[in-house]
């Protein structure tokens, strides 16, 4: 079985409706269609496998034995929000629109694939669903600007969201919105040229991005450190450390790789360190621009299969275990071309297989389940 620790279910969604679905509804009209049909056109050819058609579908999850998803909530036009000046800090209403995708992913699964999947949001509906053999998908949240304008708003929404049964936020993404510096992470765009056009303040944490890595930590909500400035990194782990001594409370990195070359996005000896030491896991993305950075690039499926190999021997090997490695391949948010054969969630159905062709069953396991589960055990107390 597979965890897939970085998965975009709700991408389609978005595009699907202008009214009935995710769309702004603080927006109305043309303006609210509009955006729905530009998200449509760059799924169909910026994101979509050749097909067209998404690749994280139930069915495709069901294919590709992926029994567990963190479904990415994301809401793009709250993020590049044209009605602001770039790096303008967020608006109060991003939340409700987080809250609204919320809605819309649990009524599209319980409506159109009750036999097949179900929305979890503690240990025992992740075990019930795993007792049916229902793809249980578990909410996550992508951008730190979704959470409020203000600190005391950060932490109560940060409440609602551990009611929601949200496992992780990554607090950082693309552009800066006042929460965490990020490193660059537009693959059309060399870091030098993201640099010069979207500058970011000499910061790893604003009082923003403070107020959600407490309060994250308060409701048992993972810290998903992907995307993070080596700056915001550091900040994030000082901050941890002053929450968290012991060091009990686990990160993720839900969808990255080892920085073999010279990309930014990609993690350093001394991150994945500073992640192992609070028993944390790593996700290795599906991109082939991040995970053939620095390696020679795959061009079919045994070739990705290999480039994945390479990433995890080097965690194992900077690590010292193969406790801090798994799946998220960030399928459907916009990392097209995926790692050859990896194209869809179906397509993950040999993975295992393969990686216990080459280390044995319980590594496999572990790279593709195993450690992953045991991050929501800690989400799920």
């Amino acid at each position: 079985m597979i965890v897939d620790l970085h998965a975009h279910y709700p991408m389609h969604l978005s595009a699907a409706s202008t009214l009935a679905r995710m769309t702004d509804h603080h927006r109305s009209g043309w303006g609210d269609r509009i955006r729905a049909l530009v998200l449509a056109l760059a799924n169909r050819v910026a994101n979509y496998p050749a097909s067209g058609e998404p690749a994280v579908t139930v069915p495709n999850l069901k294919a590709g034995d992926v029994g567990v998803i963190l479904s990415v909530l994301y809401q793009p036009f709250d993020e590049i929000d044209l009605d602001r000046p770039y790096g303008a800090p967020p608006q109060g209403k991003y939340f409700a629109d987080l809250e609204s995708q919320i809605a819309a992913v649990e009524r599209d699964i319980a409506t159109r694939f009750s036999a097949d999947a179900m929305v979890v949001k503690n240990a025992a509906q992740l075990q019930a669903a795993a007792t049916e053999h229902k793809v249980a998908l578990v909410h996550a949240v992508e951008g730190g600007f979704h959470l409020g304008d203000t600190p005391e708003r950060v932490r109560a929404n940060v409440r609602r969201l551990a009611d929601s049964g949200v496992a992780y936020v990554t607090l950082a993404h693309l552009f800066w919105r006042d929460v965490a510096t990020n490193a660059p992470a537009l693959p059309f765009l060399p870091d030098w040229l993201y640099g010069l056009l979207f500058p970011q303040p000499s910061l790893g944490l604003s009082d923003l991005g403070k107020a959600a890595v407490d309060a994250l930590v308060e409701q048992h909500i993972l810290i998903d450190v992907t995307h993070m400035s080596q700056r915001a990194l550091s900040e994030t782990f000082a901050r941890l450390d002053a929450l968290d001594p012991q060091r009990q409370v686990p990160v993720v990195a839900s969808h990255a790789a080892y920085g073999f070359g010279s990309l930014r996005y990609n993690l350093r000896d001394a991150e994945l360190r500073a992640i192992a030491a609070r028993r944390g896991v790593v996700g290795l993305i599906a991109c082939k621009h991040y995970m053939s950075d620095g390696l020679p690039e795959p061009a079919t499926f045994d070739e990705s299969i290999a480039t994945i190999c390479r990433h995890i021997d080097k965690i194992r090997e900077v690590t010292g275990s193969h406790d801090h490695v798994a799946i998220g391949s960030d399928l459907d948010g916009f990392i097209k071309p995926t790692l050859p054969g990896l194209e869809t969630s179906a397509a993950f159905a040999s993975v295992e297989a393969r990686l216990a062709a080459r280390y044995g069953a319980g590594v496999a396991q572990q790279v593709c389940s195993g450690n992953a589960l045991r991050l929501l055990r800690y989400w799920s107390t």
